[in-house]
């Protein structure tokens, strides 16, 4: 087996594989699934950034985890090849690429694992790391009326993906992110063994893996805690004009008890224009809501912000119900009364609010242009002074896109994973989900991108990426900080070849990882 693919490397000189040595390579791999040609035009050659494309040697469909195991084992016996797993091709910065490597298409495994467990009494579900949590919500309420607790904002992405990096939305303020709402993890590693870890089993695995961004092993099941899901949400929001009114209302929900504030609380920053993207037609919920700009107050500045809470509720709760503990915690928040939008809706409609968004960049063509997309965790001690310099002034016309940003609490996330955080209690997530054309525009923006970044560091602001992309070890380096040396000792334990997730750039292809 190995004869034969070191003859099909060294005869396609990284490129993509023949057609003709395409079967010879899968009856060598002995694989169950199948292999696909490479190729830079192909589906393995690019992601949702729109921003790198490279050329992968081939894209294997694995039928199961021990296909992928196969074929890391095969990559570790040959001198140069690396591995990347793929989930549903959102990556930005070409995380999911394997330049002349195997890409490893997750997709395959996705009906692999689904499996109600009770353990203690509580509910859990074993699913595969390649399948969507889209689907993952819709049979867990259809089938059992539950459904996980943490979210991810856009549920087209895949269980392994968004356990690799973090997994945030409006509920990991009260939950932590997904990675802190798994349980156990079957894992294949840079060694090509499969394991199994959890918290008291294979722990350094289990913690490394997830937000290890890939780098220790593909994650290829996990063990999903589940909570009763809802029938229905009342989705608000409510427009503020000042800042600081905004964080603290914001900071004040997040921070209360279960029971005493919403199930969901998000929030953007948007222009004070009629721009219908960017502007003021971006708040309301439905077409039928109208955005009355006579309402803003004469005193407002470049940019408003808009808090973006939700409340579940049971079909067997009376309206006035739901409308009282609306208002009890309404009342308390200091926003514009006249500019409040809400809408009842099913509790699955709302967590897939976004595929509407989706359907609707795909028929106008936005979808598949390039999304120069910025996330970063930004403290609470430093987000002031990133809205004076860069909401109100840099990005006061807004992105061609939502400019998410709503606090985090750093307890409710767990510090034994790979994922870094900025120091303090409360920090921001801040999104910058850009949507552009092809063109001059789209490395203007990435510039722009860059002058951000830049800018925190020369203010010295408190702040890491999320969904990370760097090109130096150096900047690895910085961005982990104090985490930065067992960050390379797991990696050495469980990926000693640095074979897998080459597209991060943290780590190059060799037989031993330096520090």
């Amino acid at each position: 087996m190995i004869a034969c693919l070191g003859r099909i490397v060294q005869d396609t000189d990284a490129g993509s594989i023949p057609d003709d040595d395409v079967s010879t390579l899968s009856e060598s791999l002995d694989l169950q699934g199948t292999i696909e040609s490479g190729g830079i035009t192909g589906v393995a050659g690019k992601d949702f950034g729109g921003l790198y494309f490279v050329k992968p040697l081939a894209l294997i469909k694995p039928s199961g985890t021990e296909d992928i195991a196969r074929v890391v084992k095969a990559a570790s016996q040959t001198s140069h090849l690396t591995v990347a797993a793929r989930g549903n091709g959102h990556s930005i910065n070409g995380q999911a690429m394997a330049d002349g490597g195997f890409v490893i298409d997750m997709r395959s495994t996705e009906e692999n694992h689904f499996k109600l467990l009770t353990i203690d009494g509580s509910h859990y579900i074993d699913v595969s790391g390649g399948a969507l949590w889209e689907d993952v919500l819709k049979r867990c309420v259809s089938m059992f009326r539950l459904a996980p607790r943490s979210w991810t904002d856009y549920l087209s992405l895949t269980v392994g993906g968004t356990l690799s990096n973090a997994g945030v939305s409006g509920q990991a303020f009260r939950f932590g992110p997904q990675t802190s709402n798994v349980t156990e993890l079957e894992v294949v590693t840079g060694k090509g063994e499969i394991t199994v870890c959890s918290e008291t089993q294979n722990s350094e695995l289990f913690f490394g893996a997830l937000g290890g961004l890939g780098q220790l092993g593909i994650i290829t099941r996990a063990r999903v805690k589940l909570q009763p899901a809802p029938d229905m949400v009342r989705w608000i929001r409510v427009v503020y004009t000042e800042f600081q009114e905004f964080t603290r209302d914001a900071e004040f929900l997040v921070t209360q008890e279960e029971g005493e504030s919403f199930d969901y609380v998000e929030g953007f920053v948007f222009s004070n224009s009629d721009d219908p993207i960017n502007g003021w037609p971006s708040v309301p919920l439905d077409p039928d809501h109208e955005f009355n700009p006579a309402y803003i107050p004469q005193t407002a500045g470049s940019v408003l912000y808009c808090l973006e809470v939700a409340l579940h509720y049971r079909n067997s709760d009376r309206p006035s119900t739901v409308d009282t503990a609306v208002s009890r915690l309404l009342e308390r928040l200091g926003f514009i009364q006249r500019l409040k939008f809400q809408l009842n809706v099913s509790y699955v409609e709302f967590l897939l609010r976004v595929k509407q968004v989706e359907e609707h960049a795909k028929a106008n063509g936005n979808w598949d242009s390039p999304h120069p997309w910025l996330n970063i965790f930004i403290s609470k001690s430093s987000i002031v002074d990133f809205d004076r310099t860069v909401f109100r002034k840099m990005l006061k016309d807004g992105v061609g896109g939502p400019m998410l940003i709503y606090p985090l609490l750093g307890r409710k996330w767990d510090s034994r994973t790979s994922v870094v955080l900025p120091e303090g209690e409360i920090f921001y997530i801040v999104a910058l989900l850009r949507f552009v054309p092809n063109g001059p525009t789209v490395e203007k923006l990435v510039a722009q991108n860059h002058e951000i970044i830049k800018w925190c560091n020369k203010e010295d602001l408190d702040f890491k990426l999320y969904l990370p992309h760097y090109q130096s070890k150096e900047d690895w380096k910085r961005h982990f900080g104090n985490q930065w040396t067992r960050f390379v000792e797991r990696k050495t334990s469980f990926d000693p070849m640095a074979i897998l997730a080459p597209g991060q750039k943290i780590f190059k292809r060799t037989h031993t990882i330096k520090p």
